[in-house]
């Protein structure tokens, strides 16, 4: 059973999905640990809810290399396999990214390496104003280089002629739970 790091600064959306997979036995993984860097993001209310161990590691003061160590090690003593990225709005450093080579996954809100960089709603404005028939999401390898790793899972839907930006990431966000679930199954973490 691999057990999972997840690492958030926002709402953690996709910790439910992880965590009902989990409950139905539909994903052979444990929630270890949830961390974020803030104090009030939603994902953590979301862990303690769950029951989960759910941790702020306050990054004021730290260069990113010490922030990121300080999280190596919690990731660490909570025995993670793989890391998971979510809503995680820090870069990692050299080091960490070394550390956990290959047991580090993101997803990512378009097709990569289509809008790598953008987050959030620029994705979906940018996949708009490119006036492209389809999107969809990513689940990738971190690397380095950002929104570059190599990718484990892609999921597509069709762009709409009425759609926003906010109903185009709401159907995006449905495959990514999925997506996230596909990509787990299929991450080795000998």
């Amino acid at each position: 059973m691999i057990r999972l790091g997840l690492l958030g600064s926002t709402r953690g959306t996709h910790l439910l999905t992880l965590a009902d997979a989990i409950q139905h036995s539909r994903l052979a993984a444990s929630i270890a640990v949830v961390i974020s860097n803030k104090a009030d993001a939603l994902i953590l209310k979301r862990a303690a809810t769950l029951g989960l161990p759910a941790q702020f590691v306050d990054a004021q003061g730290l260069t990113r290399e010490a922030y990121d160590q300080k999280i190596s090690s919690l990731l660490s003593d909570y025995a993670v396999d793989l890391v998971v990225l979510m809503g995680y709005m820090r870069i990692l450093s050299t080091e960490f990214v070394t550390t956990w080579k290959n047991k580090i996954i993101n997803v990512h809100p378009s097709l990569l390496p289509a809008f790598a960089g953008k987050m959030d709603l620029d994705v979906h404005r940018a996949i708009l104003a490119a006036h492209l028939k389809e999107s969809g999401c990513t689940v990738h390898y971190v690397t380095q280089a950002i929104d570059a790793g190599p990718i484990i899972v892609q999921k597509k839907c069709p762009v709409l002629s009425n759609d926003t930006p906010e109903s185009l990431k709401q159907r995006v966000q449905q495959l990514e739970g999925q997506a996230l679930i596909e990509a787990i199954k299929m991450c080795r973490v000998d």
